[in-house]
């Protein structure tokens, strides 16, 4: 069985709107009551999926999830007269992001030697709190081989869990036993502290993890202040390397030291607070990239094009690259309406170590099906929705009947 790195990306959903619901996603509160485009949304996503695959690496999807919520409507007994953020949050299309679907721990880790999945309860913002049972749903069908796979329900909800992004790991290569880190926060100022401390011991714990390969390690406060909600818009891991900013963790030097003293050779490529401020890195979703080793074995950072927008961000990265370090290509993509609402590269998608031919094929990408889905995409997702539709039954309508040709197309009617 060969074991390779598939990136899951969210396919952005038809309900795309920003309504800004997100405390603590500054671009989220930023941009709360613009005009969204899920149409280009969706495109857009789809377009950096095919620069994936185009790059030699395997690629899937999951889907939009059913929206609007009418169980979450019903148990708000939410009418006319209810807050507009609640109702708003029955139509959120978060789920697009999916690094914060589940935790996931590849064979070569656990006891069992199957590839775990613990499905994210996300309980700390309302909008995305309803999410988990239609993503486990999801989760189940992709992985639903057995003898390969095994999918967990949702930590207790005293324990908040956001999923992958707050979750690295190191390896020689992605099919080798590696070392597991649980990042978790204990402050944020004005802003929530996502991740519990106690909820990737249970992961860790579910999944049969050997102690000595994992690692539990405090995401910096002054980074959730400044807007690194999740651990993945200030770090992010690819096998032997580590590519962080200065602030990103409590204890920088320390995490440094535990994680090369369990995963001895690890490189840190290190981005000064002098060079791109905490603040930058935020706004430009530096870290918020994809880290990927294609093929060619030449390690490849896939960032946002506000990178190269900004001076700072892209002078850095022009340096790392005549520095001839780990890293040694940068990639540009095209993903603005999903950074408007608070989500980069790595935020749409998330990554599983497993040999494709044991995943559901509906759920991997191709070249034709990709074709097929831009067409459905084109055809019935809305050009645009502005905040004050939110909640109407024409959209609603719009919205059921663009992810239903979706499902059509794609055989999965199971999930409608």
């Amino acid at each position: 069985m060969t074991l390779v790195e598939i990136n899951f990306d969210g396919v952005v959903g038809p309900s795309h709107n920003y309504a800004g619901l997100s405390l603590g996603n500054l671009a989220a509160t930023k941009n709360a009551g613009d005009t969204s485009y899920p149409r280009a949304a969706a495109l857009q996503g789809l377009a950096k999926m095919r620069g994936n695959m185009g790059a030699g690496l395997a690629q899937g999807f999951l889907l939009p999830l059913p929206r609007p919520e009418v169980k979450w409507l019903e148990a708000l007994a939410a009418d006319a007269t209810t807050n507009p953020a609640l109702v708003a949050g029955a139509w959120s299309a978060s789920s697009m992001w999916t690094a914060n679907a589940a935790t996931v721990s590849p064979a070569p880790d656990t006891a069992d030697g199957r590839c775990h999945l613990t499905v994210a309860n996300l309980v700390t913002m309302p909008h995305r709190s309803h999410e988990w049972p239609d993503t486990l749903a999801q989760l189940r069908l992709a992985f639903g081989d057995t003898q390969h796979f095994a999918v967990h329900g949702p930590v207790p909800p005293c324990f908040g869990d956001e999923g992958a992004a707050n979750h690295m790991r190191f390896a020689p290569s992605h099919g080798e036993p590696g070392l597991e880190v649980f990042v978790y926060g204990k402050g944020g100022g004005p802003f929530p502290a996502r991740q519990h401390e106690e909820a990737g011991r249970i992961v860790a714990r579910r999944h049969g993890l050997d102690p000595a390969r994992v690692l539990m390690v405090e995401q910096n406060p002054d980074a959730i202040a400044a807007g690194a909600f999740h651990n993945d818009v200030v770090a992010v891991a690819n096998e032997g390397v580590l590519f962080t900013h200065e602030l990103a963790f409590a204890d920088p030097a320390g995490t440094y030291d535990a994680i090369r003293a369990k995963c001895p050779g690890v490189e840190v490529v290190e981005v000064p607070a002098a060079s791109v401020s905490l603040a930058e890195a935020i706004r430009s979703y530096l870290f918020n990239a994809q880290l990927l080793t294609p093929p060619s074995g030449e390690m490849t950072l896939v960032v946002p094009s506000e990178c190269r927008d900004s001076t700072p961000v892209w002078n850095w990265l022009q340096q790392m690259l005549a520095s001839n370090g780990p890293i040694r290509h940068v990639k540009v993509v095209d993903v603005r309406q999903s950074m408007a609402n608070g989500g980069g590269p790595a935020c749409l998608r998330l990554r599983v170590v497993a040999d494709p031919a044991t995943v559901d094929p509906r759920f991997m990408l191709d070249d034709a099906k990709a074709d097929a889905m831009e067409a459905v995409v084109g055809t019935f997702w809305p050009e645009q929705i502005d905040t004050v539709d939110v909640g109407k039954e024409s959209l609603a309508n719009s919205v059921r009947t663009a992810r239903g040709k979706l499902l059509d197309l794609l055989g999965l009617g199971e999930l409608s």
